[in-house]
């Protein structure tokens, strides 16, 4: 028998998951939805699923195994509990949401149901991430540097604080969460930010440049510069230590210590990999192939929004991750 999966949610993330949910044979999409009600059901109709407009309409007509949850983060809603409530295993695409104390209220309704909830943190699954934490594991990190510079996104909401949470929490999220999958828990920021040189974009209040320093729960330090004013796409992460470098640059992962320099390109499809890992574990009750938990993704949210309040205060935010 098939897993049954529905979809909330089928702009471009969500086509990104249903590629490779239709190409496994383990499960079957059954449902989806979005409020676009021509890309819900020309969606549906391609895939031979059933289309909504309606979440809730999904959760009370469908019998549901798994669902994937593809929405902007000011569209949660109560999504997740109640689906929670159903039984229904999840898959929550980052960020998770906009506010820490509604995010917590999801995770408990999750632990008490006693369903497997992942989320899309897809970088933690690419080999060469996994290459560069194995290295890393017995080294004392020093300096973490991190980028994610790029272009504009056109999306409405997108450009809007109260929507998007802005670039940090929406978009250079993967490189912040990266950089805590490697280095450890950030107990401290400090962030700059500034909407400097695109005031020209219609209806725009999200900042175009930030930086944020952080320090981790390790003592180490390290820095995270964002911007969505070039007209290319960089991102990446570097970790220093005595006598040793791990830069991972897109999908190549460079390593220099004194052995040399050795360099890797990942070899496999992340989304793939990802949502296999969550059939899986459901398959399986193995949660050890879940790299991104919930409870995890609450972690890096926490990082982004405490950055955000200290750009707005101008003073250091120390995190709480109680």
């Amino acid at each position: 028998m098939s897993m049954k999966i529905g979809m909330i949610g089928v702009g471009g993330i969500g086509q990104h998951h249903l590629q490779g949910l239709l190409a496994d044979e383990r499960v079957k999409v059954t449902a989806v939805c979005d409020v676009n009600r021509e890309a819900a059901m020309s969606t549906a109709e391609r895939i031979g699923a059933s289309g909504y407009t309606s979440w809730q309409e999904l959760l009370t007509h469908e019998k549901l195994d798994a669902l994937f949850v593809c929405v902007p983060p000011f569209a949660h809603e109560e999504i997740e509990e109640q689906a929670a409530a159903k039984g229904i295993h999840l898959f929550v695409e980052k960020p998770i949401g906009l506010d820490m104390h509604i995010v917590a209220k999801k995770q408990a309704a999750m632990e008490k149901a006693g369903i497997i909830a992942s989320t899309g943190y897809c970088l933690r699954y690419l080999d060469i991430v996994q290459q560069a934490r194995e290295y890393l594991a017995d080294k004392q990190i020093a300096l973490v540097r991190g980028h994610y510079l790029t272009k504009f996104v056109e999306t409405p909401w997108w450009r809007q604080m109260g929507k998007s949470g802005g670039q940090l929490v929406e978009q250079a999220t993967h490189t912040l969460d990266m950089m805590r999958f490697l280095a450890g828990d950030v107990e401290k920021v400090y962030a700059q930010m500034s909407l400097l040189v695109s005031q020209d974009i219609e209806g725009i209040d999200i900042p175009d440049v930030s930086a944020v320093s952080m320090a981790f729960t390790t003592g180490a330090l390290g820095h995270l510069d964002t911007c969505f004013i070039q007209a290319d796409h960089r991102t990446g992460v570097e970790i220093l230590g005595k006598h040793f470098r791990v830069l991972i640059d897109g999908r190549q992962l460079t390593i220099t210590d004194e052995a040399g320099t050795r360099t890797f390109e990942a070899t496999v499809d992340m989304y793939r990999e990802q949502d296999r890992a969550f059939v899986t574990a459901i398959e399986t009750g193995d949660t050890s192939l879940i790299l991104s938990p919930y409870a995890s993704a609450k972690k890096t949210l926490a990082v982004t929004l405490a950055a955000n309040e200290s750009a707005q205060s101008g003073a250091p935010v120390t995190i709480s991750h109680d």
